[in-house]
């Protein structure tokens, strides 16, 4: 048994107020020794990140981009949920997962090759809202090719229903079918060539949820693509990448779920002073709608930001 817990500080609220505090994750690993001795089945129970896709499952530190893309991102906001989770990692993949974070590889860390679960499915500390559970599978397994590159690929998918908040658009408000109850559904593929030094990274989603009809006067069911392509290149300490991304659908954790288009271009560039030290600087040009504002218009616009993480 093995316990981890770590609170948020400082998080930027939607009241203003920049000083708080919010629990990120609160589990407990339980290794199963009646199935394997090394540690190679166990149930992760409490609140943790839910195992979809691969991005999601990066740490900042492990991830080249600041923000993670609205495709795979919209399928679990905060990428963690309160939930029952069993994860299966073969020895030797756990080696291959651990060698990827401790070589600066940006891996994703161990969620298993093979993981199934049960969480609430309303997203990061929402109090669940119906009777309803998410289910979700998740699949992947890296390996590497004769000239000593790695790969991973996997696949993901997951099932549930979402409530959704409904608020005023103008002086009409959206009318909720099922008391805002609707389908949440998705699968996923993801496939890596970590960079040694050239590395290519790339997800996909396609399903079905909650969105915002085009006359914004109601919510219903509606389908959902989206997805990003990322270029690397590892060179000693210093990893420039370029990513594009898009995404077409409804973004549930939002009021009212409005339909959300993006297209966004990014380049950047991270240095790693040391394994606890790293400055990036990224450069975006960006379309994808305002899902804060209604009538949530679609704004185009450029932004560069830089970001120097410590770790400890």
């Amino acid at each position: 048994l093995s316990i981890y817990f770590r609170p948020e500080f400082g998080a930027t609220a939607g009241t203003g107020n920049n000083n708080f505090a919010q629990l990120r994750d609160a589990y407990a690993d339980i290794f199963l020794p009646f199935l394997s001795k090394d540690k190679e089945f166990r149930i992760r129970a409490g609140q943790s990140k839910v195992p979809f896709g691969f991005e999601n499952l990066q740490s900042s530190q492990n991830r080249l981009a600041l923000d993670r893309t609205d495709g795979i991102n919209s399928a679990a906001n905060g990428e963690r949920d309160l939930g029952f989770f069993f994860y299966y990692t073969p020895v030797d993949t756990r080696k291959v997962f651990k060698s990827l974070i401790e070589k600066g590889l940006k891996g994703s860390g161990d969620y298993g090759m093979l993981g199934v679960g049960v969480y609430n499915g309303q997203t990061l500390n929402v109090a669940e809202a119906n009777d309803a559970k998410h289910v979700v599978l998740h699949a992947t397994y890296p390996f590497e090719l004769p000239y000593g590159q790695i790969v991973q690929v996997g696949a993901d998918a997951y099932r549930g229903v979402f409530n959704v908040a409904n608020g005023p658009i103008g002086a009409i408000t959206p009318t909720r079918p099922d008391g805002g109850n609707i389908n949440d559904e998705r699968v996923g593929v993801h496939f890596v060539l970590y960079p040694q030094p050239f590395g290519l990274q790339a997800e996909w989603n396609w399903g079905r949820g909650p969105e915002l009809n085009a006359t914004q006067t109601a919510l219903q069911e509606g389908s959902l693509q989206g997805g990003y392509v990322q270029a690397m290149y590892k060179w000693n300490d210093v990893i420039p990448y370029i990513r594009w991304q898009e995404y077409n659908g409804g973004k549930k954790h939002r009021t009212n779920s409005p339909f959300n288009v993006v297209r966004e271009l990014e380049v950047g560039l991270e240095y790693q002073f040391s394994k606890s030290l790293e400055l990036t600087v990224a450069y975006a040009w960006m379309k994808r709608t305002d899902t804060q504002n209604a009538p949530y218009p679609i704004r185009d616009g450029v932004v560069i930001r830089t970001q120097l993480q410590w770790n400890f």
